[in-house]
């Protein structure tokens, strides 16, 4: 039911006081209605009114509507200026309200209630005022009609559409609207209120005319000019209905689309952004569901001006609408499919797949999908699902395009990868022609690439990007063919042992960076250079670094390629097992290249340098010496082969053969090193082997072997026990019938002093005859009777 109410200045009212006053009422008004709506009864007359109007000027006044709520019920009343009251002072006004229950304004904008039947210009005798039968509109603000009037106004709906919406989105604030003529105020209120969705229709209160616009309380406030500007407004936009219309600013999608609809007088697109703004979930639906519904009823009409920003809108609202989705909107929206950004055709896809609509759901994934080979961006947004096989042949126009402009290899791979998850996989040749054009111009992210690419693709990929990187230049070569890159590559090449020879420019690169870095893939990495002996020659020749093993003698300029590579690969001694892999696996390489023949001589002179002869050391030697790759390699194996030797004889005689061989003129540089190891480690023999071994030596080697063992004393405090079996190998020796005049001598010092004297009888005390040589030995130490003096 509805309630009225009569409010103006009475001599007496129904309480029989006098004063302004609820002068008549429907019966049952409950009391906190009442009371309620009293605080939204004022008047005030412009500021530019006559102060004391006549009966004719009174039809001058604005009249005053007003719409809010009141405990959840909406409030209409009608106000309007009297003048004078019963005492014959002026400020009297009538107010005439309506109090409903909510679904009494079902199919109702407030605003059409604008100069309603149901409004009394007047006070009617005190007493009781029927319930409100109906709530019949004024047919003056009936859409069709607003329409017409509002062709002549000026182009104010969609900048004053978005500052309404605003308002209501941030729930406080309000719009101003300024004109002589109120009804001029009502009609674009008619007009706003009908451009809004029911619900946001029912929230947007106002009053169409305040004396004071700063203090209303509603969303839209209606005054005069002169009531305007004397007021101290801060409070939001304002709008001078009768001026020309404002500069142009930027309005939103569903401000231009209402305004449009108003022109066209079409309604029915109106109520279609009503029913969509509620897809959101929103109530009342706010700023961002309208935009949606606004982007959304725009691709369901096929308009080709839709943002990227206004479709993800549309996508999202989509998305949010469940099954809930009308169908017209799903009718409207299939012709539309070719021109969807990617988010929208994914949106309508799985609407589509919900709905049961197979057809449709597989032409929007054909749309989804070829809008993302368009933009990467959107690459990540896109389900990995199949296409019916009946629309894959139409894919493949589209990857065909993406790939001649993709911009980057990773590019590529993205599209290959999208084809392939498609079910319609791009073509090899396709993929490795948009490899190699990007590549030759730098533009290669290869770990990028890699990364993204699918394996059916992948070789036609790696294919471009090396054919691509050969015919570029060198600077842009070497900018592409970073370290990730490189071991990218070269561990590419091992599943596609054609790649390499197809390029060599870019192999050398690759190969010499891997190489470098991973010293575990040097053997690999040689024999990948190696493989690229027969297209040698078409290489450049490059600045080589000088030889390890003579630091001092500069590169020769015509060295080749591959060589330069190598002797940078193997700028650090190879080790034992790595030189005889090499060596049984590219023998023949040995010996064609200088670089690689010199390994082995390296290998072992490293080894002796570390005193490490083992059996990988051995092997190796064992292996040269059966075919050797060169005289130096040979007779470097040799002289390893001898110090094994002479390392571990079992016979005294068999080591100082071995060390014999070392010592000959002609054993090469390494001879010398070998000897030190081999003394090295007989020094840690017995003095009886010792002893033997100095005996059955040539005089030479003998002072070449003391020299050794005396020079490799332990110095003072050192462990006496190695001076000991020194001179205990010394006195056997000299019972063999053998001696060295210096290790004689040095012999003869160490026993003449008397604490080391004392030592060395206590030491030899279990031996009588090594006790009786030691006095022999002392007592010509003390009678400088020298002895032998070599044997």
């Amino acid at each position: 039911m509805a309630w009225q109410m009569h409010y103006t200045s009475a001599r007496n009212g129904p309480t029989g006081r006098s004063g302004f006053q609820f002068t008549a009422e429907t019966p049952g008004l409950p009391d906190r209605v009442r009371a309620a709506v009293a605080p939204f009864l004022a008047y005030r007359p412009p500021p530019a009114a006559p102060l004391s109007p006549g009966p004719g000027e009174l039809a001058a006044f604005p009249v005053a509507l007003l719409y809010d709520r009141v405990d959840g019920r909406p409030l209409l009343a009608r106000s309007r200026y009297l003048g004078q009251d019963y005492s014959g002072r002026y400020g009297n006004f009538f107010a005439h309200a309506v109090v409903a229950e909510p679904d009494e304004l079902e199919g109702l904008r407030p605003a059409e209630l604008w100069d309603a039947p149901l409004w009394r210009a007047g006070p009617t005798a005190l007493g009781a005022l029927p319930e409100v039968p109906d709530l019949a509109p004024d047919a003056a603000f009936a859409p069709d009609a607003l329409a017409e009037w509002l062709r002549g106004q000026p182009d104010l709906l969609a900048p004053l559409v978005d500052a309404v919406v605003t308002v209501l989105g941030r729930g406080h604030g309000r719009v101003v609207l300024v004109a002589a003529d109120v009804e001029l105020i009502a009609r674009w209120i008619a007009v706003v209120s009908y451009s809004l969705p029911v619900a946001a229709a029912e929230r947007l209160t106002f009053v169409t005319y305040s004396a004071d616009p700063d203090g209303a309380g509603q969303r839209v406030v209606g005054t005069t000019p002169d009531a305007w500007a004397a007021a101290q407004y801060q409070g939001g936009p304002a709008f001078a209905l009768g001026d020309p219309p404002p500069p142009h600013r930027p309005v939103s999608r569903f401000a231009r689309t209402v305004a449009a609809c108003w022109r066209a007088g079409d309604f029915a697109a109106l109520d279609a952004l009503g029913e969509l703004a509620l897809l959101d979930g929103a109530d009342p639906p706010g700023p961002r569901a309208l935009e949606r519904a606004a982007a959304l009823l725009a691709l369901c009409r096929g308009e080709a001006r839709v943002t990227p920003d206004e479709e993800a809108g549309a996508a999202a609202l989509l998305a949010r609408s469940g099954r809930d989705l009308p169908e017209w909107v799903w009718r409207d929206l299939v012709p539309g499919v070719p021109s969807m950004g990617v988010d929208l055709a994914v949106a309508v896809e799985d609407r589509a797949r919900a709905a049961g609509a197979v057809d449709v759901a597989g032409q929007c994934a054909l749309r989804a999908v070829t809008a993302a080979l368009d933009d990467p961006s959107t690459r990540d947004r896109l389900p990995r699902r199949a296409l019916p096989l009946v629309l894959r042949p139409a894919l493949e126009p589209a990857v065909t395009s993406a790939l001649a402009a993709a911009e980057e290899p990773a590019d590529i791979a993205h599209i290959a990868g999208r084809a392939a998850a498609a079910g319609a996989p791009a073509r090899p040749g396709e993929v490795r022609a948009a490899a190699q054009g990007r590549a030759r111009v730098g533009a290669a992210d290869v770990p990028a690439a890699l990364a993204a690419c699918p394996d059916a693709a992948r070789g036609a990929l790696l294919a471009g990007v090396v054919t691509g990187l050969a015919a570029a230049d060198a600077r842009t070569r070497a900018a592409v063919l970073g370290d990730r890159a490189c071991d990218l590559l070269h561990d590419a090449a091992r599943d596609d042992p054609d790649l390499w020879p197809s390029a060599p420019e870019v192999a050398l690169a690759v190969l010499d960076s891997v190489g470098r870095r991973r010293p575990l893939h040097r053997v690999a990495v040689t024999a990948d250079l190696l493989s690229l002996a027969d297209v040698e020659s078409v290489l450049p020749r490059p600045t080589a670094l000088p030889r390890p093993t003579d630091p001092d003698r500069p590169p020769g300029p015509d060295r080749p390629p591959v060589d330069a590579v190598l002797e940078r690969l193997w700028a650090a001694a190879p080790q034992p097992g790595e030189c005889l892999e090499l060596l049984e696996s590219h023998a023949a390489a040995f010996g064609e290249r200088p670089v690689l023949a010199e390994l082995p001589s390296r290998t072992f002179a490293r080894a002796l340098g570390d005193a490490d002869i083992g059996v990988e050391v051995l092997r190796l030697a064992a292996r040269v010496r059966s075919a050797p790759p060169g005289p130096d390699a040979d007779r470097d194996a040799a002289a390893v082969q001898a110090c094994a030797t002479a390392i571990g004889a079992e016979r005294p005689d068999a080591a100082a053969e071995a060390l014999a061989a070392l010592a000959d003129r002609g054993a090469g540089p390494l001879a010398e090193p070998a000897f030190g190891v081999a003394a090295g480690d007989l020094a840690r023999r017995d003095p009886v082997f010792r002893a033997a071994l100095l005996a059955a030596a040539p005089a030479r080697l003998r002072a070449r072997l003391g020299a050794r063992w005396t020079g490799a004393l332990p110095g003072r405090g050192g462990d006496p026990a190695v001076r000991h079996e020194l001179i205990e190998t010394v006195l056997r020796m000299r019972a063999l019938g053998a001696a060295d005049p210096a290790l004689e001598t040095w012999a003869r010092t160490a026993v003449t002093r008397w604490f080391a004297g004392r030592r060395l009888e206590a030491h030899f005390g279990g031996d009588p005859a090594l006790r009786s040589a030691l006095r022999d030995l002392a007592a010509e130490a003390r009678t400088g009777n020298r002895g032998r003096q070599g044997a």
